[in-house]
């Protein structure tokens, strides 16, 4: 009859028996790995790696915390490593009515970004999941953002080994900063500046501003400071021939001018980063010196090769199964390159105060 549905023949299949059987696959993974039937039931399965949405807590979180994720200049990657052309610049000649065009001999070359992996696992009892009126799988993500971020600056801002000794894939600023290069003819340490026992002042701030103001690289409305949130205490210190503080703030507690503490420097705004301290391998919890830089951030390359992302193993299911414990999975796979040393100038209060 039209329109009517065909019923099996019981007879010949029997309602009892399941439309599948255990091993059938039932559909396919984003990768494109089958998902087959497991004894009793298709198991729940959440192997592919979810990326944090743009708008999420975790990447708002590591938005605030980190200066590399929120200033550096983004670089898509496809694979472990990238290769970056960097331009070694154009000079100009006068020429003469009817004279004959000097041809440019700086030499190119290019930065190579390495991918480098930060993450962690948090394992998770079902009763703590099921029983807590918070949400601990967000709580957990968000706290990882924040332990992410200070990792980030701290691996790409202040490592002081090099990558085959610090276990980073990449040198961080701070390293390079202390090697010459023969391609850029920079200097080893010409741009990082130490304060000695003498602490910060406004003089040594004052210098360290001007090695790269007075550089090729400068940008003036680029410009940016990476502090420690140590100098805010040795900034507020900084005082005249009257014991005056230079760096103040407005009697309403906003901005007093172009010299204040906590969002300007000398004019040029400030990225507050926890990151920002010497180590000598990435860590979110560094506690060597406090570092202030002044940087003009689209030299500062940061390799986008995946993340922040999370997969959830549910503890029903596999071995985890036995303790009734899930785990979550946290990661970002990010490069990192400076492109000009020339381009970022350093001060190092080594004064231990």
């Amino acid at each position: 009859m039209a329109g009517s549905l065909i019923q099996p023949d019981p007879e010949l299949f029997d309602p009892r028996v399941p439309e599948f059987d255990p091993g059938d696959i039932l559909g396919w993974r984003k990768n494109g790995a089958p998902i087959r039937l497991a004894f009793g039931g298709a198991r729940d399965n959440f192997d592919a790696w979810i990326p944090e949405e743009y708008g999420s807590d975790v990447i708002t979180k590591v938005r605030q915390k980190s200066a590399i994720e929120a200033y550096a200049q983004r670089v898509p990657m496809k694979s472990q490593t990238r290769s970056t052309p960097r331009s070694g610049g154009v000079d100009v000649d006068i020429i003469a009515k009817g004279g004959t065009y000097g041809e440019d001999t700086n030499t190119n070359d290019d930065v190579v970004l390495r991918v480098q992996k930060f993450g962690k696992a948090v394992r998770i009892a079902e009763e703590d999941i099921d029983d807590s009126l918070a949400d601990i799988i967000n709580t957990k993500m968000t706290d990882w953002g924040t332990a992410y971020a200070k990792g980030l600056d701290n691996a790409c801002l202040a490592v002081t080994a090099a990558k085959g000794t610090s276990g980073c894939a990449f040198d961080s600023v701070y390293y390079q900063l202390t090697q010459s290069d023969s391609n850029t003819g920079y200097t080893a340490n010409t741009n990082l500046t130490k304060t000695g026992t003498g602490g910060t002042t406004y003089d040594l701030l004052s210098s360290v501003a001007s090695i790269v103001e007075s550089g090729d690289y400068w940008d003036e409305e680029q410009a940016l400071w990476i502090c420690h949130p140590n100098f805010k205490k040795k900034l507020r210190g900084i005082k005249d021939g009257n014991n005056r503080p230079i760096f103040n703030e407005s009697s309403n507690g906003t901005a007093g001018g172009a010299q204040n503490v906590p969002d300007y420097i000398m004019g040029y705004p400030v990225k507050w980063s926890l990151g920002a301290k010497t180590s000598a391998a990435p860590t979110a919890k560094p506690t060597g010196n406090p570092l202030a830089m002044l940087t003009v951030p689209s030299f500062l390359l940061l390799g986008i090769r995946s993340g922040p992302e999370s997969v959830f193993i549910d503890g029903r299911n596999g071995l985890s199964a036995l303790t009734d414990e899930s785990i979550l999975k946290m990661r970002a796979r990010r490069g990192f390159a400076l492109g000009h040393e020339n381009a970022v100038s350093i001060l190092e209060d080594n004064s231990g105060s």
